[in-house]
């Protein structure tokens, strides 16, 4: 696998770079230091090699930050995975101190390294590239990450390294679940726990997680991408532009994915933003887990999950088809049962019932109840069907689809529940002239 990490101080235009390789929009830029904190994953291509690309957070010793150590370990950590290192420099700031205590860093970990001397956006800067030879590493390339300029003599420099061309995309064809939920109820934290290492910082601050972080997981045999999201809050208390931009990430990973796991707080219990959330992904058609999270913290008898549940999916009506799973990332409670659910129910998601089965179960349950007469006319429900849709979809043939009501409607729902495994899994009827 060729991987390439983009490290250096904060605020040298390390995403700018980033997104630009990528081709898309993936990590949120801002003029302000200290925006990116977790490592963050693309994926790239130049002359026909393809290749990872790592965007890390600012390295930096003695700020006031208090997420600097963390993210120094999250630099180091891609710098391990990483077969090339391409250090960013700003050109307009020449060499600091920082930009010398950092070279010595990656020279300690034998990685071949470019140095990306960047903003050089007009030819004039050009000489002022010169001066981080001294560092040692070799060819020092002057780009411009926000318009591309020498950006392909660098691609250039770095793909000669890479062995092999790469998978075109590793991600096509495997499952996506993405975690979400509301501000501090501990998504990065279940992910960790997950993962086994510090893939997300995790701290009591509301807001540590900024953009969707991707990782590769493997379980039972299976390959899935778990992706961690920043915390969806109401737009009236967005406070600044790297939050909304984060909000905005977090809603677009809900939209890529197959299947999402909602974390819940057990203490502050189903707010009116979980609602939200738990609606809008009923209306994408994602398959949903609701995890409650923190269940170590509550004082609990043998009914008090059962009671929880039924509160929960009575707030959600009609909503209620989620397995709803009560663990503790902390403690790791249930934390692989509730993957285990997610993966079951992108299978279900995806599954095809044969016409045959379809009505041998459907047809008597609607010869029992039909459907109720309007206006003196008889509705007859003659065949039903599944569509290829990306969500499970049925189409039910008969004479006047336009008097079937909502509560018969519901009512078909139920059966088709009733006889098969739709657990977690949004359906859609369509009623269709035979």
């Amino acid at each position: 696998m060729n991987v390439v990490a983009i490290v250096g101080r904060p605020n040298v235009g390390k995403s700018t770079l980033f997104n630009r390789l990528v081709e898309k929009r993936q990590a949120i830029m801002d003029n302000e230091p200290g925006v990116t904190r977790d490592r963050h994953y693309g994926y790239a291509e130049w002359c026909g090699k393809n290749f990872t690309v790592i965007d890390t957070g600012g390295y930096v010793t003695g700020s006031e930050d208090k997420f600097e150590s963390a993210i120094r370990r999250q630099v180091k950590l891609a710098i391990d995975e990483s077969s090339v290192v391409i250090f960013v420099v700003d050109v307009r700031d020449g060499l600091t101190g920082f930009d010398k205590d950092f070279a010595n860093v990656l020279r300690a970990s034998n990685k071949p390294v470019y140095i990306a001397a960047n903003k050089t956006d007009t030819p004039d800067k050009t000489p002022l590239a010169a001066e981080f030879y001294q560092l040692g590493f070799g060819d020092v390339f002057p780009i411009s990450a926000e318009n591309g300029a020498g950006t392909g003599d660098l691609l250039d420099a770095i793909i000669k390294t890479f062995p092999a061309p790469g998978p075109e995309d590793p991600e096509s064809g495997i499952p996506r679940i993405a975690i979400v939920g509301r501000p501090n109820v501990g998504k990065s934290s279940l992910l960790n726990a997950l993962v086994g290492t510090e893939r997300s910082i995790v701290t009591d601050e509301a807001g540590t997680t900024r953009d969707a972080i991707h990782t590769h997981y493997k379980m039972y045999g299976k390959n899935f991408i778990l992706v961690d999201t920043a915390g969806i809050r109401k737009k009236s208390k967005v406070k600044d532009d790297i939050e909304f931009y984060s909000v905005l990430r977090a809603l677009n990973a809900l939209e890529d994915c197959d299947v999402c796991i909602v974390v819940i707080d057990a203490e502050r219990g189903l707010e009116s933003q979980d609602v939200n959330i738990i609606s809008l992904a009923h209306r994408q058609g994602k398959g949903i887990v609701l995890m409650v999270n923190k269940w170590d913290l509550i004082e609990k008898d043998s009914k008090t999950g059962d009671r929880y549940k039924k509160q929960i999916l009575e707030k959600l009506a009609p909503i209620d088809y989620l397995p709803v799973i009560f663990a503790s990332a902390l403690t790791k409670q249930r934390i692989f049962q509730v993957v285990e659910k997610a993966v079951a129910v992108f299978e279900r998601k995806n599954a095809k019932i044969p016409t045959s089965v379809l009505n041998d179960k459907m047809l008597p349950e609607i010869v029992h109840y039909p459907p109720p007469a309007v206006k003196g006319k008889h509705i007859q429900i003659k065949y039903i069907t599944q569509l290829k849709a990306r969500f499970p979809t049925f189409a039910f043939f008969c004479n006047l689809p336009q008097y079937i009501q909502t509560s018969y409607e519901r009512f078909l729902e139920n059966k088709l529940r009733e006889h098969f495994d739709f657990e977690g899994v949004p359906l859609r009827l369509i009623f269709r002239k035979k």
